[in-house]
């Protein structure tokens, strides 16, 4: 702990005169008078001496505080070594047997025990934990219960990896049986900690028949026919046959034979339906069992397609060819409710659209142009009024774009960009973006935007911020008008392709940026709508087992949000079984969560009484039940091993947990110190206010006490 100036150790000196001066002015000799005896103001001299030195004290304490001195210390943590047991709690896992599952979880606790007991730190993660969650050292392993419907290893490992990121983490014990059907193979991860690997459930290949994966499109249009591919695969049942069938709302539509020539077969069969019915229509398609099947759960899936009627219509019109369109493209084309037209001005030879085609959206890339080659073309759609999308770039015209969008003004020099990156801005409310997830945003390379004055036109909102460098501008980088007769947005700036490669390599995943574009999008193209109750799903597909959540917003005759009026929600499933419910939103939770509700497809209608009117909306939603843990019930080791020799660890069975709680000890770990190095002021210690406080009131109380004043 040292003591740190931040002025000249020197005014220590002048703390200790002013405390001396005024000391001896306090308790400075009086006059020798008749019967004063010799003393000093009164009292005696060792009183005196005694006043005075109280009085130095609290002064020259003072105004040394005054100096406002600093104290630096220096905090060490030492952090032992720590061993997180991954679990992987799948349904698969226990397919083998609940026995012998509970014979090698007492041996993990055992192992827990054991490397707790020669000085490690454990921890305990399992799928669909997190660092929030973790349980702790004292829970019982063996009831750890085996119901994730889902495997994800690698996400349990990155996950893993990313909350003790900056710790002590040596190894990671992956109890497991090798099967994943969620997200990419473990081995595919770089890890900083050695993986090593106890091997669960059976390998050996069960005699059992699967429908191993359903193709078919999540979207049909009404009147037209569509396919759904069935993809079989049988072990055991050479010289046989069996049956597939098509079924809906009960009714079989359609069956075919499969025949099993081999001892491994894998077979595909395609069924051509037609969609009859607008909505979410249920299909089933069903392998009739076989005698001496290992399981039939795996035997049956559910096919869950939206009947529309058509498609938004969405006109690309790009100056030249471009990456950015590229992503456009593949942002467009996840939503299959868009019907995409694509036309590049130069260089191609159908360049123009067709004159009587309308469009519900229009993105004009790098249009308006310098050389005015697209200018006109884009007058035509902005006439009408069609909801617009500009993304600017080098090509990019700003005159003839400022008098041709209710966005933004530019004032700026042609040919001239700056590389910024995209900030949120967190006061954006028009849609529900989570700004944790957008921070990956200042992890993407920079785009290039315009340089120049950026002036926001009324009614105007922004999405992102430009950022230069580390220094965070009010310069809009998206911004979008929703309230002007065509609804439009600017995303001013180009290298959008980028940014989704970028997020690929990051997180291998693009959803992100994906999900921006999209909602973006979808708030300037979708109709308007003037309904005073709008009720409906976050989502359109839920998992069976999680909560169906509703959000509610009610309005007044001038569309001002209001609340605490009960809501009537009435839920029907394929099966005309009808559930009821009521529910009062209010500003503080304008949501409604419904839990266990069966896999299907469910229509609702929500209603609730406005100025004696009735407000009603409806809508429809798909519980999906996902048999991925039944797919797959044979054990792979093999995966195991290759992912513990390349990350420097063994694979174990559960007989040999010795040898690993061995392996593991024997090895040298050293405990890892970590510094801290804290600056306080000691003007902020309570207890010196104290002190300072009791001198002062013992001389106070003693001049009082002895008649001074």
């Amino acid at each position: 702990m040292n003591v740190i100036f931040q002025s000249s150790p020197w005014w220590i000196l002048v703390c200790l005169l002013v405390g001396a001066v005024y000391a001896l002015a306090m308790y400075q000799p009086l006059p020798r008078l008749a019967g004063n005896g010799g003393t000093i103001g009164g009292f005696d001299k060792r009183m005196t001496y005694g006043l005075a030195a109280l009085r130095f004290v609290v002064v020259s304490l003072l105004c040394f505080l005054l100096l406002n001195p600093l104290i630096r210390s220096l905090r060490t943590l030492t952090e032992k070594p720590t061993v997180v047991l991954a679990i992987d709690n799948s349904e698969s896992v226990a397919a083998a047997g609940r026995p012998a599952l509970s014979q090698s979880l007492e041996k993990l606790q055992q192992l827990r025990n054991g490397l707790t007991e020669r000085g490690l730190e454990v921890a305990v993660r399992r799928l669909g934990d997190t660092i929030s969650n973790t349980p702790s050292g004292e829970l019982d392993l063996t009831q750890i219960a085996f119901s994730q419907r889902t495997t994800d290893l690698s996400g349990l490992l990155s996950g893993i990896r990313s909350d003790y990121e900056g710790r002590n983490l040596t190894d990671v014990i992956l109890v497991s049986d090798g099967i994943f059907n969620q997200g990419v193979s473990p081995t595919f991860g770089q890890y900083p900690f050695a993986v090593q690997t106890i091997g669960l459930g059976d390998t050996t290949a069960k005699r059992d028949i699967q429908l191993k994966g359903i193709v078919a499109n999540r979207i049909a249009y009404l009147g037209n026919q569509f396919p759904i591919q069935a993809e079989i695969v049988s072990s055991g049942f050479q010289g046989r046959s069996g049956t597939v069938v098509l079924r809906q709302n009960g009714k079989e539509l359609a069956r075919q034979s499969v025949s099993f020539n081999q001892a491994e077969t894998f077979n595909q069969l395609t069924f051509q339906t037609t969609a009859t019915q607008k909505g979410v229509q249920h299909y089933v398609v069903d392998v009739l069992p076989q005698p001496g099947e290992f399981s039939t759960r795996n035997n049956r899936q559910d096919v869950y397609i939206d009947v529309i009627d058509g498609k938004e219509k969405v006109l690309l019109l790009a100056l030249t060819p471009h990456p950015d369109i590229k992503a456009l493209r593949s942002i467009l084309e996840k939503n299959q409710n868009y019907e995409l037209d694509i036309r590049i001005l130069t260089g191609s030879t159908d360049p123009t659209p067709p004159a009587d085609k309308v469009y519900d959206l229009v993105i004009l890339h790098q249009i308006p142009d310098n050389g005015g080659v697209g200018n006109a073309l884009a007058q035509k759609y902005l006439a009408k009024n069609t909801p617009v999308l500009f993304v600017l770039g080098n090509q990019s015209s700003l005159g003839p774009f400022n008098t041709s969008n209710p966005v933004m003004q530019i004032a700026g020099a042609p040919n001239q960009s700056d590389k910024v990156l995209g900030v949120f801005n967190a006061d954006f409310k028009q849609l529900n973006f989570d700004p944790a997830r957008l921070e990956l945003l200042s992890k993407l390379p920079p785009m290039l935007a315009p340089y120049g004055d950026f002036r926001l036109q009324p009614g105007s909102e922004v999405v992102l911020y430009q950022q230069v460098g580390s220094v965070r501008t009010t310069k809009p980088l998206l911004a979008l008008n929703v309230t002007s007769p065509r609804k439009t947005a600017v995303l001013a700036g180009e290298g959008l392709w980028q940014w989704r490669l970028e997020e690929y390599a990051l997180t291998d995943k693009q959803e992100v940026v994906d999900e921006l574009i999209q909602k973006i999008i979808q708030l300037i193209s979708v109709k308007e709508d003037r309904r005073k109750l709008r009720v409906y799903p976050i989502r359109n597909e839920f998992i069976a087992g999680e909560k169906v959540i509703f959000e509610t917003e009610l309005y007044n005759d001038i569309f001002e949000r209001v609340y605490d009026r009960p809501v009537r929600l009435e839920i029907s499933d394929e099966k005309g079984i009808t559930r009821s419910f009521t529910y009062t939103p209010t500003a503080a939770n304008s949501r409604f969560e419904i839990s266990r509700l069966p896999d299907g497809a469910y229509r609702f209608r929500a209603s609730v009484n406005v100025n004696n009117r009735t407000e009603q909306s409806s809508g429809q939603f798909v519980v999906r039940d996902l048999q991925l843990e039944a797919v797959n019930t044979t054990a792979d080791h093999g995966l195991l091993r290759q992912l513990s020799q390349q990350t420097g660890g063994q694979f174990y069975s559960p007989a040999r947990l010795d040898d690993l709680v061995k392996n593991l000890v024997d090895r040298p770990r050293q405990a890892r110190l970590t510094s801290t190095e804290e600056m306080n002021e000691i003007i902020n210690w309570r207890w010196l206010f104290f002190v300072i406080l009791t001198l002062a009131s013992i001389e106070w109380g003693l001049r009082k006490f002895y008649g001074g004043y």
